[in-house]
Protein backbone atom coordinates (compact mmCIF):
# COMPACT_ATOMS: atom_id res chain seq x y z
CA UNK A 1 0.00 0.00 0.00
CA UNK A 2 1.48 3.37 -0.94
CA UNK A 3 2.05 6.20 1.41
CA UNK A 4 -0.60 8.33 -0.05
CA UNK A 5 -3.05 5.29 0.37
CA UNK A 6 -1.65 5.31 4.17
CA UNK A 7 -1.95 8.91 4.37
CA UNK A 8 -5.58 8.86 3.50
CA UNK A 9 -6.83 6.05 6.05
CA UNK A 10 -5.23 7.77 9.07
CA UNK A 11 -7.28 11.10 8.10
CA UNK A 12 -10.18 9.21 7.76
CA UNK A 13 -9.66 7.78 11.03
CA UNK A 14 -8.88 11.51 12.33
CA UNK A 15 -12.07 12.58 10.93
CA UNK A 16 -14.53 9.46 12.56
CA UNK A 17 -12.38 9.81 16.07
CA UNK A 18 -14.61 12.18 18.52
CA UNK A 19 -13.62 15.80 19.55
CA UNK A 20 -12.17 14.60 22.73
CA UNK A 21 -9.65 12.30 21.27
CA UNK A 22 -8.05 14.79 19.31
CA UNK A 23 -7.15 16.84 22.50
CA UNK A 24 -5.31 13.85 24.27
CA UNK A 25 -7.30 10.37 25.57
CA UNK A 26 -9.03 11.37 28.88
CA UNK A 27 -7.52 10.65 32.26
CA UNK A 28 -9.56 9.19 34.89
CA UNK A 29 -8.42 10.81 37.80
CA UNK A 30 -8.52 9.92 41.77
CA UNK A 31 -7.84 11.88 44.76
CA UNK A 32 -8.56 11.90 48.41
CA UNK A 33 -10.80 14.40 49.54
CA UNK A 34 -9.30 16.72 52.65
CA UNK A 35 -12.57 17.66 53.61
CA UNK A 36 -14.22 14.50 54.87
CA UNK A 37 -11.31 11.57 53.24
CA UNK A 38 -13.63 9.75 50.70
CA UNK A 39 -12.13 9.15 47.11
CA UNK A 40 -13.43 11.68 44.45
CA UNK A 41 -12.64 11.53 40.67
CA UNK A 42 -12.36 14.41 37.76
CA UNK A 43 -11.67 13.60 34.03
CA UNK A 44 -8.75 15.51 32.83
CA UNK A 45 -7.61 16.35 29.06
CA UNK A 46 -4.33 17.45 28.41
CA UNK A 47 -3.95 19.22 25.24
CA UNK A 48 -0.05 18.91 23.53
CA UNK A 49 0.59 22.42 24.24
CA UNK A 50 0.54 21.77 28.10
CA UNK A 51 2.89 18.58 27.61
CA UNK A 52 5.65 21.26 26.54
CA UNK A 53 5.85 23.52 28.96
CA UNK A 54 2.59 23.00 31.77
CA UNK A 55 1.22 26.63 30.96
CA UNK A 56 -2.08 27.57 29.86
CA UNK A 57 -5.78 27.85 30.27
CA UNK A 58 -8.11 25.95 32.42
CA UNK A 59 -12.03 24.90 31.16
CA UNK A 60 -13.80 23.26 34.26
CA UNK A 61 -17.06 21.67 33.03
CA UNK A 62 -19.63 20.61 35.39
CA UNK A 63 -22.80 17.94 34.45
CA UNK A 64 -26.14 18.00 34.88
CA UNK A 65 -28.20 15.96 37.33
CA UNK A 66 -28.48 12.52 36.99
CA UNK A 67 -25.29 12.41 35.19
CA UNK A 68 -21.52 12.49 36.25
CA UNK A 69 -18.18 13.27 34.75
CA UNK A 70 -17.77 11.50 31.93
CA UNK A 71 -20.89 13.73 30.16
CA UNK A 72 -18.71 17.30 29.31
CA UNK A 73 -15.94 14.37 28.58
CA UNK A 74 -17.20 12.44 26.26
CA UNK A 75 -21.43 13.29 25.39
CA UNK A 76 -22.70 14.05 22.14
CA UNK A 77 -24.74 16.79 23.58
CA UNK A 78 -24.54 19.95 21.86
CA UNK A 79 -23.45 21.71 25.42
CA UNK A 80 -20.99 18.70 25.44
CA UNK A 81 -19.27 19.32 22.41
CA UNK A 82 -18.90 23.08 22.25
CA UNK A 83 -17.01 22.81 25.35
CA UNK A 84 -14.70 20.58 24.33
CA UNK A 85 -14.57 21.53 20.95
CA UNK A 86 -13.51 25.52 22.46
CA UNK A 87 -10.76 23.92 24.89
CA UNK A 88 -9.34 22.67 22.04
CA UNK A 89 -9.43 25.65 19.75
CA UNK A 90 -7.76 27.85 22.83
CA UNK A 91 -5.47 24.76 23.93
CA UNK A 92 -6.98 24.41 27.26
CA UNK A 93 -6.34 22.14 30.18
CA UNK A 94 -9.81 20.97 30.60
CA UNK A 95 -11.39 18.94 33.84
CA UNK A 96 -14.97 17.69 34.28
CA UNK A 97 -15.56 16.27 37.87
CA UNK A 98 -18.07 14.39 39.38
CA UNK A 99 -18.22 17.55 42.00
CA UNK A 100 -19.62 14.60 44.54
CA UNK A 101 -21.73 13.14 41.54
CA UNK A 102 -24.86 12.96 40.50
CA UNK A 103 -26.91 15.08 42.74
CA UNK A 104 -24.51 17.92 43.42
CA UNK A 105 -25.80 21.61 42.95
CA UNK A 106 -22.43 22.96 44.53
CA UNK A 107 -22.98 22.10 48.07
CA UNK A 108 -20.51 22.38 50.63
CA UNK A 109 -18.82 19.17 49.80
CA UNK A 110 -18.66 20.07 46.27
CA UNK A 111 -17.06 23.49 46.79
CA UNK A 112 -14.47 22.30 49.37
CA UNK A 113 -13.38 19.47 46.56
CA UNK A 114 -13.84 21.88 43.46
CA UNK A 115 -11.06 24.43 45.65
CA UNK A 116 -8.89 21.61 46.58
CA UNK A 117 -9.02 20.64 42.47
CA UNK A 118 -7.50 23.82 41.42
CA UNK A 119 -5.20 23.94 43.88
CA UNK A 120 -3.77 20.80 43.06
CA UNK A 121 -4.19 21.89 39.25
CA UNK A 122 -2.51 24.85 40.13
CA UNK A 123 0.37 23.10 41.78
CA UNK A 124 0.71 20.61 38.69
CA UNK A 125 0.59 23.14 36.26
CA UNK A 126 0.99 26.93 35.38
CA UNK A 127 -2.76 27.82 35.27
CA UNK A 128 -3.57 31.68 33.68
CA UNK A 129 -7.32 31.55 33.69
CA UNK A 130 -9.79 28.92 35.14
CA UNK A 131 -13.06 29.23 33.02
CA UNK A 132 -15.79 27.44 34.53
CA UNK A 133 -18.77 26.13 32.31
CA UNK A 134 -21.93 23.70 32.83
CA UNK A 135 -25.71 23.21 31.91
CA UNK A 136 -28.39 22.98 33.79
CA UNK A 137 -27.05 21.71 37.30
CA UNK A 138 -23.70 22.68 36.09
CA UNK A 139 -24.99 25.79 35.07
CA UNK A 140 -26.55 26.92 38.67
CA UNK A 141 -23.34 25.04 40.11
CA UNK A 142 -21.04 27.34 38.01
CA UNK A 143 -22.75 30.52 39.06
CA UNK A 144 -22.77 29.35 42.56
CA UNK A 145 -19.22 28.81 42.60
CA UNK A 146 -18.32 32.10 41.10
CA UNK A 147 -20.66 33.88 43.95
CA UNK A 148 -18.51 31.95 46.72
CA UNK A 149 -15.10 32.07 45.35
CA UNK A 150 -15.12 34.89 42.59
CA UNK A 151 -10.61 34.34 42.99
CA UNK A 152 -11.00 31.52 41.41
CA UNK A 153 -12.78 32.13 38.64
CA UNK A 154 -12.03 33.88 35.45
CA UNK A 155 -15.11 33.28 33.43
CA UNK A 156 -18.31 31.39 33.57
CA UNK A 157 -20.40 29.83 30.99
CA UNK A 158 -23.98 28.86 32.11
CA UNK A 159 -26.01 26.76 29.96
CA UNK A 160 -30.09 26.68 31.09
CA UNK A 161 -29.49 26.75 35.20
CA UNK A 162 -31.07 29.03 37.85
CA UNK A 163 -29.09 31.28 39.86
CA UNK A 164 -32.13 31.69 43.14
CA UNK A 165 -32.46 28.34 44.91
CA UNK A 166 -34.18 30.01 47.25
CA UNK A 167 -37.32 29.95 44.81
CA UNK A 168 -36.28 26.85 42.65
CA UNK A 169 -38.40 24.24 43.35
CA UNK A 170 -37.86 20.84 41.36
CA UNK A 171 -35.15 18.47 42.48
CA UNK A 172 -35.52 19.48 46.49
CA UNK A 173 -34.57 16.26 48.45
CA UNK A 174 -31.50 16.06 46.48
CA UNK A 175 -30.72 20.28 46.83
CA UNK A 176 -31.62 19.47 50.76
CA UNK A 177 -29.17 16.34 51.10
CA UNK A 178 -26.61 18.33 49.41
CA UNK A 179 -27.48 21.28 51.22
CA UNK A 180 -27.56 19.92 54.67
CA UNK A 181 -31.09 20.56 54.73
CA UNK A 182 -34.45 22.10 53.58
CA UNK A 183 -34.81 25.71 52.55
CA UNK A 184 -37.09 26.10 55.31
CA UNK A 185 -35.07 24.62 57.79
CA UNK A 186 -31.36 26.22 56.22
CA UNK A 187 -32.32 28.79 54.13
CA UNK A 188 -29.61 31.25 54.71
CA UNK A 189 -27.70 28.29 53.17
CA UNK A 190 -29.38 28.25 49.96
CA UNK A 191 -29.42 32.43 49.78
CA UNK A 192 -25.17 31.74 50.18
CA UNK A 193 -25.54 29.32 47.08
CA UNK A 194 -27.86 31.65 44.39
CA UNK A 195 -25.84 33.74 42.83
CA UNK A 196 -28.94 36.59 42.29
CA UNK A 197 -27.90 37.67 45.50
CA UNK A 198 -24.36 38.13 45.46
CA UNK A 199 -24.19 40.59 41.81
CA UNK A 200 -21.47 42.60 43.11
CA UNK A 201 -19.20 39.56 43.30
CA UNK A 202 -19.46 38.70 39.45
CA UNK A 203 -16.87 41.00 38.24
CA UNK A 204 -15.82 38.40 35.85
CA UNK A 205 -16.73 37.93 32.10
CA UNK A 206 -20.41 35.86 32.36
CA UNK A 207 -22.71 34.17 29.22
CA UNK A 208 -25.95 32.89 30.11
CA UNK A 209 -28.27 31.14 27.54
CA UNK A 210 -31.92 30.35 28.85
CA UNK A 211 -35.25 28.80 27.15
CA UNK A 212 -38.34 30.42 27.28
CA UNK A 213 -40.27 27.47 28.18
CA UNK A 214 -37.99 25.25 29.90
CA UNK A 215 -40.08 23.94 32.84
CA UNK A 216 -37.31 22.14 34.69
CA UNK A 217 -35.23 24.96 35.27
CA UNK A 218 -37.27 28.30 34.52
CA UNK A 219 -35.46 31.14 33.57
CA UNK A 220 -36.66 34.07 35.29
CA UNK A 221 -33.30 33.92 38.01
CA UNK A 222 -30.95 33.63 35.11
CA UNK A 223 -32.37 36.44 33.18
CA UNK A 224 -32.94 38.84 36.63
CA UNK A 225 -29.02 38.21 37.25
CA UNK A 226 -27.93 39.42 33.74
CA UNK A 227 -30.09 42.57 33.54
CA UNK A 228 -28.35 43.30 37.33
CA UNK A 229 -25.48 42.63 35.60
CA UNK A 230 -25.76 44.97 32.75
CA UNK A 231 -27.02 47.77 35.09
CA UNK A 232 -23.34 47.13 37.01
CA UNK A 233 -21.63 47.45 33.68
CA UNK A 234 -20.06 44.08 33.75
CA UNK A 235 -19.37 41.88 31.06
CA UNK A 236 -22.20 39.75 30.49
CA UNK A 237 -23.99 38.14 27.10
CA UNK A 238 -27.59 36.50 27.69
CA UNK A 239 -29.14 34.80 24.72
CA UNK A 240 -32.63 34.04 25.66
CA UNK A 241 -34.39 31.95 23.12
CA UNK A 242 -37.89 32.48 23.73
CA UNK A 243 -39.12 29.44 22.21
CA UNK A 244 -36.56 27.12 23.98
CA UNK A 245 -36.62 24.68 26.17
CA UNK A 246 -34.14 22.73 28.55
CA UNK A 247 -30.87 23.09 26.13
CA UNK A 248 -28.83 24.86 24.35
CA UNK A 249 -27.75 24.10 20.77
CA UNK A 250 -24.35 24.32 19.97
CA UNK A 251 -23.83 27.51 18.39
CA UNK A 252 -25.17 29.63 21.26
CA UNK A 253 -23.30 27.32 23.27
CA UNK A 254 -19.71 28.32 21.24
CA UNK A 255 -20.56 32.00 21.40
CA UNK A 256 -21.10 32.60 25.51
CA UNK A 257 -18.08 30.38 25.62
CA UNK A 258 -16.14 32.81 23.00
CA UNK A 259 -17.66 35.98 24.64
CA UNK A 260 -16.31 35.30 28.18
CA UNK A 261 -12.51 33.97 26.74
CA UNK A 262 -12.13 36.82 24.40
CA UNK A 263 -13.67 39.64 27.32
CA UNK A 264 -10.58 38.74 28.97
CA UNK A 265 -8.45 38.96 25.95
CA UNK A 266 -9.70 42.68 25.46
Amino acid sequence: MGCRKLLQIAVVILSSLPSWALAGEPEDVVFQSSLDGTEQRYVLIEPDSFANDGSGDLMIALHGHGSDRWQFATSDRDECRACRGVAKKYGMLYVSPDYRAKTSWMGPAAEADMVQIIAALKRQYRIRRVYWVGASMGGSSVLTFAALHPELVDGVASMNGTANHLEYTQFQDAIGASFGGSKKSIPEEYKKRSAEYWPERLTMPIGITAGGKDELVPPQSVNRLANVLKLLDRPVLMIYREDGGHSTNYEDAVRILEFIIKSNER
